[in-house]
């Protein structure tokens, strides 16, 4: 590990203005991020630690969305009673992300902000429809996501939280890479008021998707059965290693959307 600076910054403004000095990376969790500095594949001139802004931490549950600030962890996410009650399938979702550690460490924002090809938040917020709150800006998850570990973000923008529409019924299905915890293949499906999502994280290169034709067939007949007719994805441009072949994983994604309805 190369040496580094570290900032405490009490405010989002304090950590804008440190993020604003050369090469400064700000951490949340750190799950992604001190893994890569201790393989030296970072060097960073300070990392900006996210999580001692009080402003960035806590859950609120409202009637129609529940917004989790950024660096709330998934262990409260999971463990939180508005969650759980408005939005089941999200409290779900963070309770089986990696092991104890990384639930009592890893972040929302951080996660959000990495966007991991098989990470498990970027499956809901695409699956709900949610919106990205940064800084600067809000950002519909339709527009956040752009690839593999590629976002919206700019340099130096940071995820200050991330709304949550309430659905009519929603759930989480994922395939566990045992090793990693990590989604070999993992499905958000949700019925909200203006349609229904169908989110895969974990299977393509592209990291998460929509799923159309999944979406089309449920907006019909919510059910597994909707589902179970329809042809599993093209297995180009599916991801393919030693987990598993692009047409496993293209398979995998049907199965893990009929989980999902069927949890739902």
């Amino acid at each position: 590990m190369y040496a580094f600076d570290y900032v405490k910054p009490a405010s989002v403004a304090d950590a804008v203005k440190a993020l604003s000095a050369e090469d400064a990376q700000p951490i949340s969790g750190g799950q992604t991020l001190i893994p890569t500095l201790k393989q030296r594949l970072g060097q960073p001139s300070a990392l900006v630690d996210l999580t001692k802004i009080a402003d960035l931490v806590g859950i609120e549950a409202g009637s129609d969305s529940v917004l989790v600030k950024g660096a709330t962890t998934h262990a409260a996410v999971a463990a939180h009673e508005g969650v759980m009650q408005a939005i089941p399938g999200l409290a779900k979702l963070a309770a089986h992300i990696g092991d104890p550690q990384v639930r009592n460490r890893g972040t929302i924002g951080g996660s959000v902000a990495n966007n991991d090809p098989a990470a498990c938040y970027p499956a809901a917020v695409l699956g709900l429809g949610a919106t990205v709150l940064t800084d600067r800006r809000e950002i519909a998850a339709d527009d956040y996501f752009q690839g593999m570990f590629t976002t919206a973000l700019e340099e130096g923008e940071i995820v200050t939280g991330v709304r949550f529409p309430i659905p009519e019924k929603s759930a989480y299905a994922k395939f566990v890479q045992p090793a990693s915890r990590f989604a070999l293949t993992g499905v958000y499906a949700a019925k909200l008021k203006g349609g229904v999502r169908v989110a895969v994280t974990g299977a393509s290169e592209s990291g998460v998707f929509r799923w159309a034709e999944a979406e089309a067939a449920l907006a019909s007949n919510w059910s597994p059965e909707a589902v179970e007719t329809l042809a599993a994805p093209a297995a180009d441009g599916m991801i393919g290693d030693i987990h598993g072949a692009p047409d496993y994983r293209a398979h995998l994604v049907k199965v893990m959307t009929k989980r999902a309805v069927a949890a739902a």
